[in-house]
């Protein structure tokens, strides 16, 4: 058990209770995990999600005056970066960010735990001056550490890579192939972590390798849009590739067609499900791969950016006890989420859920989640006919793709099952359209489906730099505002907290169609997608486009991201 008292006793705990912070309940809780784990009481209250990890770092500072400082949106003079390497900042978890007097002999050093002595005597000798800590979170500290001193790590490790290589090519001759080289060795291990962990720290979803002429091109998508963040040389490319396979149990001397593969990886104490995919191009083997947090996939309803009048909606639709519910957007939507969001709010001992997922995204307590495994004749169809004979309640199918899933599925539904999953469609109308066209009978699904869910992930502004403007009366007409009233709109900058993009984080919008019976009516006489589309605005359902202009009107996000989520309407 690990505990930090001040002077009068008081503990962590008592700071963050007394600012309002954390309950009794959720204190007594973390000090029972402290009492049985290694972990500090702040940790402890960290992993249990009572509070953030800024909090506990605030709260800690005031137990031990030692002031908290945020690291998010600061950007650190040259002068100060050079001072010590980079590898010691890592081993002591602390960065420099400044100096506390004006005659420079101060330093003032950012510290996950401002009671390591040996880290600071550490810097103080490094750099010949007199240190004053100041306490931060460890990721904050990393993901700096990572924005001054990652590339030139990443860039170091391939370079020590390449002299190893080059030496022990000569040595050895022609008795091994160039990218079958000591691939376990230490630099190619750490820069492939490296670029992990930067993506991780970076609010990555996907990384990009791009095997090019005479480059490997790294490539981060964040909040929807892709960016270069490293280069290295081509030759690079086997080991690197090499590395991944290893790491996601794939076939490293198939070189000629595409794989797939899934690595765990856990990053500033959370886990991360990473998918990854690699297929064959002119100039070398090209990798992306797809991180996920497993604990963001499940979240409360309230997390799921909907408002009031959609939570009304939603809570309606999944009340049902048998019907199909149905979650539509492109890849990287947030359907996911709100699936799995579904499900936790359904989850009870007395209930049995069962679902079929390619692949399975999040484990969650309580459900039973079956991985598709084509290669060994499990797929959606043969998957949902086994379950069927498993007692369900509820059924969750990760994507409906075929007819033959989607008329299991039907019957499902009818026999007094809830059946949740997925489809690929532009609108929740269009949905009921696709179902049609996979050949499921109108009166089926007018019967079956009780409500389509459709959904688009924004950028949101940055709240550091975004500006102010009036709105056109055109861009009032777009947002359906009165022309003549003022409206102030705001634009993207750019600074150092969002990377110079303008944008920080993303939020969903929803198109929630509830099946009335005027459009089981409208169903069964197979009506087109607009018409559905109409009566289902009159039953007061909210389209793409008037979920985000709300948030445009509110300095949320921009005109031009409403219209790229909603530029069917």
């Amino acid at each position: 058990m690990l505990m930090v008292f001040s002077r009068n006793g008081r503990n962590i705990g008592d700071v963050l209770m007394a600012q309002g912070k954390i309950t009794q309940a959720q204190y007594d809780f973390a000090l029972a995990e402290n009492e049985k784990s290694d972990k500090p009481l702040n940790e402890c209250l960290v992993d249990i999600n009572a509070c953030s990890a800024e909090d506990a770092a605030a709260a800690m500072g005031e137990l031990i005056f030692v002031p908290y400082v945020s690291l998010q949106a600061m950007t650190l003079p040259q002068e100060i970066i050079g001072l010590v390497n980079g590898q010691v900042l890592r081993k002591h978890n602390v960065i420099p960010i400044g100096y506390a007097n004006e005659e420079n002999s101060i330093l003032i050093l950012a510290m996950a735990n401002p009671l390591d002595m040996a880290a600071l005597d550490d810097i103080s000798i490094i750099t010949g001056l007199v240190v004053e800590p100041r306490i931060s979170t460890l990721t904050e500290i990393n993901k700096l550490l990572d924005k001054y001193f990652g590339s030139a790590e990443a860039m170091s490790a391939a370079e020590q890579y390449q002299k190893e290589r080059e030496s022990k090519y000569a040595a050895l001759e022609e008795k091994q192939k160039e990218e079958e080289e000591d691939i376990a060795s230490a630099p190619i291990v750490q820069l492939v972590r490296s670029i992990l962990e930067q993506a991780v720290r970076q609010r990555a979803s996907d990384i990009h390798i791009d095997a090019h002429e005479s480059q490997v091109v790294i490539r981060f998508r964040i909040d929807g849009a892709l960016k270069n963040v490293m280069a290295y040389d081509i030759k690079l490319l086997p080991v690197i590739v090499t590395r991944i396979k290893i790491l996601g149990e794939m076939d490293i001397s198939e070189k000629r067609r595409a794989q797939d593969g899934r690595i765990t990886v856990i990053v500033d104490r959370a886990e991360y499900d990473i998918r990854v995919s690699i297929l064959p191009t002119s100039y070398g083997e090209k990798v992306v791969m797809r991180l996920a947090n497993t604990v963001a996939l499940t979240r409360t309803k309230d997390q799921l950016g909907m408002r009031a009048d959609d939570l009304v909606h939603f809570d309606h639709i999944i009340s049902n006890p048998n019907g199909i519910i149905l979650v539509t957007g492109p890849t990287g939507s947030g359907k996911s989420t709100t699936l799995y969001t579904a499900l936790s709010e359904l989850n009870d001992e007395s209930i049995n859920i069962i679902t079929v997922e390619d692949p399975v995204e999040a484990n969650i307590e309580g459900l039973n989640q079956v991985q598709v495994n084509a290669k060994a004749g499990l797929t959606f169809a043969s998957a949902l006919r086994a379950i069927l004979r498993q007692d369900p309640d509820i059924i969750m199918i990760g994507e409906i793709r075929d007819y033959e899933t989607a008329s299991i599925a039907v019957q499902a539904s009818i026999t007094g099952h809830l059946v949740v999953s997925t489809l690929h469609t532009n609108s929740s109308a269009a949905t009921i359209t696709r179902l049609l066209d996979m050949g499921v009978e109108s009166y089926l699904i007018a019967d079956s489906v009780v409500g389509v869910i459709a959904q688009r992930l924004v950028r949101k502004l940055c709240t550091n730099c975004k500006k102010p403007r009036e709105a056109s009366a055109e861009e009032k007409s777009l947002l359906g505002v009165d022309p003549n009233e003022p409206l102030t709109i705001y634009e993207p900058c750019g600074c150092p907290m969002c990377s110079d993009t303008g944008y920080y984080g993303r939020t969903a919008v929803f198109e929630i169609m509830e099946i009335t019976p005027d459009l089981k009516r409208l169903i069964t006489q197979k009506a087109s997608t607009e018409a559905l589309k109409k009566c289902a605005l009159g039953a007061g359902m909210n389209t793409l486009r008037t979920a985000a202009s709300k948030y445009v009107v509110e300095g949320v996000t921009t005109i031009k991201e409403m219209l790229k989520v909603s530029f069917e309407s």
